[in-house]
């Protein structure tokens, strides 16, 4: 029962947000406009019109700004139980983090020189 009561708010939040996810979905059919156009019927897919073969090649670029998001984005999650725990780390925890930071800017910068965000 001691588990039941400790995570009775979480299973709250869950149920309330899948019924009011729910509520949304059903309102949205019910009164959504319903309109019917040629763009909506297309496929898309990066930005790029659907025109010609399927064999046309995407550009190495959309692939670059594609891992070197994951890989930032993986690396910012790291950021979060050190914040929660940052009360606990005092000093030392600070500077590990810093240098953390310091190295995630070191990446980022040199990622902006190489020109690889630019999309000429």
């Amino acid at each position: 029962m001691e588990h039941f009561n400790t995570f009775f708010p979480i299973f709250f939040l869950f149920v309330f947000a899948a019924i009011l996810a729910g509520v949304f979905l059903l309102l949205s059919v019910l009164f959504g406009r319903k309109t019917k156009t040629a763009a909506k019927g297309d496929p898309y897919e990066s930005g790029m019109k659907p025109i010609g073969t399927t064999r046309e090649r995407f550009p190495v670029r959309f692939y670059l700004v594609a891992i070197l998001f994951i890989i930032f984005d993986i690396e910012v999650v790291f950021l979060y139980p050190w914040a929660v725990i940052y009360d606990k780390l005092g000093m030392f925890g600070f500077m590990e983090m810093l240098v953390f930071v310091v190295i995630l800017l070191v990446g980022y910068f040199y990622v902006l020189g190489k020109g690889a965000l630019k999309w000429d």
